[in-house]
């Protein structure tokens, strides 16, 4: 018989999880993370100055089970040896991972800014200092959220993995998650509005982003904003709904969770149609893109 505290600890790890998933998107969009930050490094090599910030030195997998272990390590020590509990222990675990988060976004930046020196880019510094902030509480939250779901694994449900194993798992899968899910809602969507729609991103054009913003010159802020409508609410949901049905094996059965997820799985695919289907109704078709025309627009 499934018990109450256990329907609850499900949806609490899925609500942990959806904070998780939408809080790293927004993160990887305000530093240019996603896959599209090679689109960004490009740039300079096509004299398309920008003022995006650009700090990926490797994919949000890896980057978010970095995090996700130096939060979950000190968090784990804290509680351990010093007898703190889980909530004071986990804000020295996320502030200690945030001290070590700017420090790498901003070498990583730096870095490939001086990269693109040869082709005369410069290196805005209001950029890093307005960016940091937001990279550090987005982060912040992603990363307390995976510490708190490893920990409620560890404790509530008796998982045989230490904690830290537990947030850097959960770190590298939220970042695979945000990569894939989040990105579609970044890459040519965002990076590539003065080309036709549906026209995708012929090679020639690669490099040439759009650099103008509804007021003045884009950056990455304006990427969050755009993203925080759609990427990063189906990250979050995305990842959400993986940890909460993971959670239905032990509560319903091995096929209970299978056909869960089988279910949503249709009905994803079902509203994704739908929303296709439209978009071609309201703004074209693919086929109504000629070669020709996205060639002008290059």
């Amino acid at each position: 018989m499934v018990s109450f505290t256990e329907i609850g600890l499900a949806a609490a790890m899925g609500a942990l999880a959806t904070i998780a998933g939408a809080f790293e998107d927004a993160e990887s969009d305000v530093g240019s993370q996603s896959n599209p930050n090679s689109q960004v490094q490009l740039a300079p090599q096509m004299m398309n100055f920008h003022r995006y910030f650009n700090k990926a030195i490797s994919g949000e997998p890896v980057s978010y089970m970095m995090y996700g272990a130096v939060a979950g390590t000190v968090t784990w020590v804290m509680m351990t040896k010093f007898g703190l509990p889980f909530l004071a222990a986990a804000a020295i675990g996320v502030g200690v991972n945030a001290l070590v988060h700017m420090v790498f976004a901003t070498t990583a930046h730096l870095g490939r800014i001086a990269s693109a020196a040869e082709f005369g880019h410069p290196l805005y510094l209001d950029v890093v200092l307005s960016h940091l902030g937001p990279i550090a509480g987005f982060g912040g939250i992603a990363v307390f959220a995976i510490v708190a779901l490893a920990y409620l694994q560890w404790s509530a449900l008796k998982h045989p993995f230490p904690m830290p194993l537990l947030a850097a798992l959960w770190g590298v899968t939220v970042g695979a998650i945000g990569s894939s899910t989040g990105d579609v809602h970044y890459g040519a969507e965002r990076l590539y509005q003065h080309y036709p729609f549906g026209g995708g991103v012929p090679v020639a054009a690669h490099g040439n982003i759009t650099r103008k913003a509804e007021t003045g010159v884009r950056n990455s802020m304006d990427s969050v904003y755009f993203c925080a409508k759609y990427g990063c609410p189906l990250t979050g949901l995305c990842f959400g709904l993986v940890v909460f049905f993971s959670t239905w094996a032990g509560l319903f059965g091995q096929w209970g969770a299978v056909i869960a997820m089988l279910l949503v799985t249709l009905a994803c695919l079902i509203v994704s149609n739908r929303i296709e289907k439209r978009a071609r109704e309201n703004y074209g078709t693919y086929e109504d893109v000629e070669l020709d025309e996205i060639c002008d627009a290059v």
